[in-house]
């Protein structure tokens, strides 16, 4: 039978459609080292689309200017981060080595050096992964590094693994005003902060390693930023050993203030769970909990630390060489040497221009240990009025969260 002219007309049509509405196929856009690379890179960048992968080859580029990602759905992948090395000494702005401002971004297997300012920073991001990365400040810990190695900040769905950074002048790994976050099976060494969470919602920090920091694992919420209220935190089978760097934060930074010796802290955040850890040979506390100390004029923002659960950690050579202020007179007046845990004893504050008092909505809970109180019992009273007292080990831990879970493609695109 004959087919009619129009039919195969039709057919055609519907064929031509099908093929301009089918998706491009995922390319690799590959970039080798060279005298031009941050404009072969850069170009890259801005050229790809969703479903593409800028291939970095091994060797050392030298880098003078930050890069920049907002095409969503791409993956940055090198050779290994001890092969394909992005190199910003040379750098002549202050900012980021790479910013990720898009949704759906993995960037995977390569080093971030000497940048001048963050190593490597998303901004609202949906689904944004960091994979078997180094960020190192070469030339050692300087006030003058960079703040932050990898820095998601109003991101979600973070995932940040097998990642590790040295050197950085405020926390090697931080997230910040997030939600939704894994860190996991990462390494932090030799910055102010080794790992810090603030002002973010439901974060896992799990089965890292923090070493020769000033303080290993910091847990924080702030007065001032657009997202407070930070909560739902599990810390738990990490490694938090020797954190005994000097701090070499630059004067009035907020981490300035975290003692040398610090094993884990947890400052004005709720809901947050220690447990499973092993933190050994911090020359301070092993978990110290505090409420925030300075002046604030946020009316909505709570500087009491609530709902902390401590449990099941292993606690060895801690405690000995406290360097925070009084430090060395309340280890005297307990025996000589600083309990694994200390909390402030703060639960009540005044709500800034009100005369309101409000108390704490949440117990601290501290299970495989006795530990310390220092009595302070109101915000912003002095460390010298400290009365300290040692609490027993406590009861009724209550359950952890759930765990954190990211999107199935976001994680089969990070394996």
């Amino acid at each position: 039978m004959a087919r009619h002219p129009a039919s195969k007309s039709a057919s055609t049509i519907v064929a031509a459609l099908v093929l301009l509405a089918a998706p491009a196929a995922a390319r690799n856009i590959k970039v080798k080292p060279g005298s031009d690379a941050h404009e072969r890179i850069q170009t890259a960048l801005i050229e790809a689309k969703a479903g593409d992968t800028v291939v970095l080859a091994a060797g050392r580029y030298a880098l003078a200017d930050g890069l920049s990602l907002d095409v969503a759905g791409v993956t940055v992948k090198g050779a290994g981060p001890d092969k394909t090395i992005l190199d910003f000494t040379g750098q002549k702005g202050e900012g980021e080595g790479l910013l990720v401002t898009s949704n759906d971004v993995v960037i995977r297997d390569l080093a971030v050096e000497n940048a001048k300012g963050n190593g490597i920073k998303s901004k609202g991001s949906d689904g944004i992964s960091f994979v078997n990365l180094r960020v190192e400040w070469t030339g050692g810990p300087k006030a003058t590094n960079g703040a932050y190695g990898v820095y998601p900040v109003s991101s979600k769905n973070v995932l940040i693994e097998q990642v590790t950074v040295k050197g950085a002048s405020d926390a090697g790994i931080y997230v910040g005003q997030s939600r939704n976050i894994i860190v996991r099976r990462s390494r932090a060494e030799m910055n102010v902060a080794g790992i810090e969470i603030e002002n973010s919602y439901d974060a896992d920090v799990i089965d890292n390693v923090a070493t020769n920091n000033a303080g290993g694992i910091l847990v924080f919420d702030l007065p001032d930023l657009p997202q407070q209220g930070g909560h739902g935190v599990r810390i738990r089978g990490n490694r938090v050993t020797a954190n005994n760097h000097a701090n070499f934060a630059a004067p009035g930074n907020i981490v300035a203030g975290v003692p040398s010796g610090t094993g884990i802290m947890v400052m004005a955040n709720r809901d947050v769970h220690v447990r499973g850890n092993d933190i050994t040979g911090n020359n301070g506390n092993a978990v110290m909990i505090v409420s925030y100390t300075q002046a604030f004029t946020d009316t909505a923002y709570n500087p009491l630390p609530r709902g902390v659960a401590v449990g099941g950690n292993v606690y060895a050579g801690n405690g000995t060489r406290p360097a925070f202020a009084g430090g060395a007179q309340i280890a005297r007046a307990v025996g000589g040497t600083l309990p694994p845990v200390m909390w402030d004893g703060i639960t009540r504050y005044a709500v800034p221009g009100s005369g309101a008092v409000r108390e704490a909505d949440g117990r601290i809970i501290v299970a495989d240990t006795g530990w310390l109180s220092l009595g302070l019992v109101t915000q912003g009273t002095p460390a010298s009025a400290a009365q300290p007292a040692m609490m027993p080990p406590g009861t009724g831990l209550p359950l952890e969260p759930p765990a954190i879970v990211l999107p199935a493609a976001q994680e089969a695109r990070a394996r």
